[in-house]
């Protein structure tokens, strides 16, 4: 579903199955946004019939008491090397800036990010469950309800943030709906608007799980817009499409 019309994005909205006996209005974006927060409760559970790996945990990737002997740097370089000739998403993130990221994930678990497609913008929802962050299409959720299956997860491994000061990350996708430059675009929003400085920007995480009557989806793409993560992905589609 890409989207470059706000308003008739929001009357795509308005005419979900959910709303159809209701009269339309904005007023029905919170409740639409509650019933989101609600399907995405089981993204954790459906992502395993996808072929993703259940329980991938830090010791199936490599042996963590072999590299407690590294330096910080030494397991940043292993990690980045490991994964460096694999087609995933992964990074190796401060702890003071995972620390701020997991705060915030507890009191807003739900969001939603922007993906720039060839025309306009498709959505997606994010959830944390644990330290994973499960990530579907909107459009999935709207389709397919309680259903809907991840496309995308993020694993945060916090094991050595307290003696070596990093979490690892990688991911798993559904590739026939995501690819790698696509998943890294999603990938790098959760830094953005989770591990922020700016107010204003983690401020619209607040807004859409505390005070969802008042989030506007189209601040996602300004905001996003006004950093440039998407930039780069949306010349390549738009070099594609020529």
């Amino acid at each position: 579903m890409a989207v470059s019309d706000p308003a008739a994005f929001e009357s795509r909205l308005e005419k979900r199955s959910e709303f159809r006996k209701q009269p339309v209005g904005r007023s029905r974006q919170g409740d639409f946004i509650k019933c989101v927060e609600q399907k995405t409760d089981a993204l954790g559970k459906q992502s395993v019939n996808r072929g993703f790996t259940k329980d991938k945990t830090l010791s199936s990737i490599f042996n963590i008491e072999m590299v407690k002997e590294k330096t910080a740097e030494e397991i940043k370089q292993i990690w980045q090397q490991y994964f460096a000739a694999k087609d995933t998403v992964y990074a190796v993130i401060p702890a003071e800036k995972f620390d701020l990221i997991w705060n915030r994930a507890q009191s807003c678990p739900t969001f939603l990010c922007a993906l720039p497609r060839r025309e306009g913008y498709e959505f997606f929802v994010g959830q944390w469950t644990g330290t994973e962050l499960h990530f579907t299409a909107l459009i999935n959720i709207q389709t397919r309800g309680e259903a809907a299956a991840s496309q995308l997860i993020l694993y945060h491994y916090p094991e050595l943030k307290e003696e070596k000061g990093i979490v690892l990350m990688t991911a798993e996708m559904d590739s026939t709906f995501l690819n790698v430059a696509e998943a890294q675009c999603i990938a790098n929003q959760v830094q953005l608007f989770y591990a922020t400085d700016r107010k204003e920007t983690y401020g619209l995480v607040e807004t859409f799980n505390l005070r969802p009557n008042e989030f506007k989806y189209m601040s996602v793409i300004a905001e996003l817009e006004q950093s440039g993560l998407g930039a780069e992905l949306k010349c390549s589609q738009n070099q594609n499409k020529t």
